[in-house]
This record gives C-alpha cells, sequence and structure tokens, in this order.
C-alpha cells in the first residue's frame, strides 16, 4: 500500500466481550507482546512492527457458533496457527482457557475455541 510509512501499524480487529482478557489469552498463546490495555480496548503485537491483534469490546456480543448453524451467529474470520506438536499445542491452548470444539473436520486440524468463543485452528506442520 503505497500510503503506509514507517511506523503505521497493521492489524486485525476482533471483538470480544472482555477485550483485555482475550488480549491476555492471545499474548500468552503466541509469545507476543502485550501493548496496550485499556477499558474498552486491549492490543497484542508481534513486534513493535506488528502484526497486531487488536480487541475491542462489542456490547451485545454474541459468540460465533462453530460450525455454523443457520439462524445463529456465523464465525466472520478465524486464525489459523501452524504448530509442530498438534497433541502439545491443543493442550497448551486448553490450559490457557481455549475449549476443543466438537466438530474436528480434519485429522491434521484441531479447532479451538477462544474464551470468547472465536474459533480459531492450530494446524500441525507436515513433513515435506
Amino acid at each position: 500500500m503505497k500510503s503506509r510509512t514507517a511506523g503505521m501499524w497493521w492489524g486485525s480487529s476482533i471483538e470480544a466481550p472482555d477485550p483485555r482478557a482475550l488480549a491476555r489469552f492471545y499474548a500468552e498463546l503466541l509469545g507476543w507482546h502485550l501493548g496496550h490495555e485499556e477499558a474498552d480496548t486491549a492490543i497484542v503485537a508481534a513486534s513493535p512492527n506488528g502484526p497486531f491483534f487488536v480487541f475491542q469490546r462489542a456490547d451485545g456480543y454474541r459468540a460465533p457458533v462453530w460450525p455454523p448453524v443457520d439462524g445463529q451467529q456465523r464465525p466472520m474470520m478465524h486464525f489459523d496457527f501452524q504448530v509442530g506438536d498438534l497433541e502439545s499445542a491443543v493442550a497448551e491452548a486448553v490450559a490457557l482457557g481455549a475449549t476443543v470444539a466438537e466438530a474436528q473436520p480434519q485429522p491434521n486440524v484441531r479447532v479451538l475455541l477462544d474464551p470468547a468463543g472465536h474459533p480459531f485452528c492450530l494446524c500441525l506442520e507436515l513433513a515435506e
């Protein structure tokens, strides 16, 4: 993007009922830095230059349903994280507050729900 200059940040914004708690969850899960916290917003960063996850309070928040169900809140996006040991990564995420989703579409991927109910995937690094 030509209008982007050094020092400008970029990332994704995620709605949550408690943005600070969800930011802490992802900071721990990813080993990223919790860069900013206030009542309605918290930011997690991979490095000072990003990428960033911005968590924002959403009044009337409804957790998405996985797998999608007609008439229910659909997931609008999800994160994919590659891991070297799938079962260890799942155990670590669960210890931090994630839950394993009932529906699992692939043997080399585990769908989990973060503490706010957003689905995310842990994907096993496949040998080449």
